[in-house]
């Protein structure tokens, strides 16, 4: 049997559940992966299963004073390969429209090679994870002729060694350029290629059952850079396999998709099947108030990434809107050659301001607490995850502690469901737990050397993307 984790005599534990309750002093019991009981003074006939007290020899305590406890993020749109794409200034997307990024970025992405997969992946996850995300969702298109079919093998290598929960959104881009894609020749694959591919990881990785750590989504790139059967052929084998769908869509390829095709983007979608309760799209800020019924009526999630959409000068999401309307939004950080962070309390910082600034007119902003509950429950249901999301017996001990005996917090204490957001506390957390174990703590990450790792990935960046290229030289 697992020993027990005891985290005792928590300043407040906010629980996301479906009553918003937030205990106070209280404490939590772990067992395995899972949550077992909440509330006070639990080592004195807190043991659930048995009524009877804890003894020291059985449990392990967390002293928790003056600690706040929030359940995991979860993390659903990203492109880990893309961190060592960032800060470039030479392609500077700030200043340019998707497309044409599209266009200059991928001359870079096409050289990227298997180690530059795996350091990239951990960079991302050490950035998530010092930042209490539990749960992460990575849409890896990225496959050129030095990666091979590797790079979600090499993520989950990295996945496994620093202990985060990991879905592989396994994507591709089939369309060549000839044919209208923005695609490097080297970088397609055929759709029988992906199919076959997508198979192979499917029967090593998935993991449906409780407290999975790995599963794999079926993720084309975007509708615009793909070939019509990719999107045909990836419905009927996810729904066959039972793997959730994703992909890129609304981002500033209707007017491209209305010129080859004569209708939108979700349109072409829907004929195909793609779209539905098993299927998120990320971005969506060219949607519109017809669309939102459809997003609704089918059950489809939107990732609202609000990194690029500041950085690319694009629509901003009326969440709340969308809420009423009864679409599921959940939050991603995106890939850092648009973001240039993996940092998704950050982004549920800004995501908040930038509702509060969107929606004042509108009717009123979405509060700190609720982008909470998009970035926790809505990120679970977006994945399927009904053991995820929340902090409540049976579900994940995935979750993270803020340490509130700080200067710059006091004065703000009184209201710990809407701390984060509201207050901008982004920098990391005290500490991070996934499925019951003790990942990230006071600075350190968990069961590795972080200084060798970090050497490692400056040398592969420096090897593979830096020398090589003329976007880099001018800075090197």
């Amino acid at each position: 049997m697992d020993k027990k984790i005891l985290i005792k005599n928590a300043r407040a534990i906010v629980s996301c559940d479906g009553e918003d309750r937030v205990y106070r002093d209280a404490d939590m019991l772990i067992e395995g992966p899972k949550i077992l009981a909440i509330g006070r003074d639990l080592m004195n006939g807190g043991d659930p299963a048995s009524g009877r007290n804890l003894n020291q020899e059985e449990v392990q305590v967390i002293r928790a004073e003056g600690k706040f406890v929030y359940p995991g993020l979860i993390n659903t749109h990203h492109h880990f390969f893309q961190t060592f794409v960032r800060n470039l200034m030479t392609i500077d997307y700030p200043n340019m429209m998707v497309m044409d990024w599209i266009d200059k970025i991928y001359r870079i992405f096409q050289n990227i090679d298997s180690d530059v997969i795996y350091y990239s992946t951990l960079t991302s996850f050490a950035d998530l994870m010092k930042h209490g995300c539990t749960c992460a969702f990575d849409h890896q298109y990225c496959y050129t002729r030095k990666t091979g079919k590797s790079p979600v093998d090499r993520q989950m290598e990295a996945a496994e060694l620093l202990g985060i929960r990991y879905h592989a959104g396994r994507g591709t881009n089939t369309l060549p350029g000839s044919e209208g894609s923005s695609i490097p020749d080297n970088m397609l694959e055929t759709t029988d290629e992906f199919l076959k591919d997508c198979d192979r990881l499917i029967g090593l990785y998935h993991d449906s059952g409780p407290f999975s750590m790995r599963q794999i989504v079926m993720a084309p790139c975007q509708p615009i850079n793909c070939r019509r059967e990719t999107f045909a052929e990836t419905v009927a084998m996810a729904r066959e396999k039972g793997v959730r769908m994703h992909t890129h869509l609304g981002e500033g390829e209707n007017e491209g998709m209305m010129a080859r095709w004569g209708k939108r983007t979700m349109d072409w979608c829907g004929e195909m099947g793609f779209i539905g309760e098993d299927v998120w799209y990320a971005h969506d800020w060219e949607v519109t108030k017809e669309e939102y019924r459809v997003l609704a009526a089918t059950g489809t999630g939107v990732s609202h990434c609000p990194a690029p959409a500041v950085l690319g000068g694009f629509p901003i999401l009326n969440i709340k809107e969308m809420r009423e309307a009864g679409i599921l939004v959940s939050l991603g950080c995106d890939g850092s050659a648009t973001n240039d962070s993996s940092n998704l309390l950050d982004a549920l910082r800004m995501a908040y301001l930038m509702q509060a600034n969107h929606t004042k007119e509108r009717g009123g902003c979405v509060s700190a607490y609720d982008m909470l509950k998009v970035a926790t429950v809505n990120g679970a249901k977006t994945l399927g995850r009904g053991d995820l999301g929340s902090l409540e017996a049976g579900k994940a001990a995935d979750l993270f502690m803020i340490d509130t005996e700080t200067l710059e917090l006091a004065g703000a204490l009184h209201d710990p469901k809407n701390l984060l957001a509201r207050v901008g506390l982004t920098g990391p957390v005290w500490m991070t737990m996934i499925n019951g174990n003790i990942v990230y703590k006071d600075g350190i990450l968990k069961g590795v050397d972080e200084r060798k790792l970090a050497l490692e990935g400056e040398a592969v960046c420096t090897r593979v993307i830096r020398e090589p290229h003329s976007a880099y030289r001018e800075f090197i």
